[in-house]
């Protein structure tokens, strides 16, 4: 079972990036991803907030669309399977849905497949993989692809 705690810092922010939503591209992804028994969390916040929060972690003073909280530190990530007797907690993604709408534009695609994309980078980080360049010859960015357009694909067929 996959348990997926939402928040918003702003009651507007639940239009942009609905519950059900949510749910349904972390439910999909971390099946595609054989991840079947974990916990994790999804903030919903403004540039501002994004700003401390990327100061104080990264040492950026600047908003980022995505941070992400891995639970448990370690080169040994946990292997998944349904006879698990507890969630494993995976940790914790913070979405900037200000820089998230400016990525819309600058890469002209819609909210829904920009939210996918953040939602699905958020996951592979919690899960372990990591990129040093945004450029697209990362393994982990072609992995995010991969899953955007099948997700994508299946949510909005």
């Amino acid at each position: 079972m996959i348990t997926v705690d939402i928040s918003y810092e702003s009651s507007s922010y639940e239009e942009v990036a609905p519950r059900e939503f949510i749910e349904a591209i972390i439910q999909k992804t971390c099946s595609l991803l054989h991840v079947d028994n974990c916990e994790l969390s999804c903030s919903f916040i403004g540039d501002e907030t994004m700003s401390e929060l990327n100061q104080q972690y990264r040492g950026k003073d600047e908003p980022t669309d995505i941070l992400s909280f891995v639970q448990e530190d370690g080169d040994e990530f946990p292997i998944f399977s349904e006879n698990l007797d507890q969630s494993k907690p995976l940790g914790d993604m913070l979405i900037s849905l200000q820089t998230m709408k400016r990525n819309c534009s600058e890469f002209s695609v819609s909210e829904g497949e920009e939210l996918t994309r953040l939602m699905i980078h958020g996951v592979l980080h919690l899960l372990g993989w990591d990129h040093a360049t945004n450029e697209g010859d990362e393994p982990m960015l072609q992995k995010q692809e991969e899953l955007v357009k099948i997700v994508a694909k299946e949510l909005h067929s």
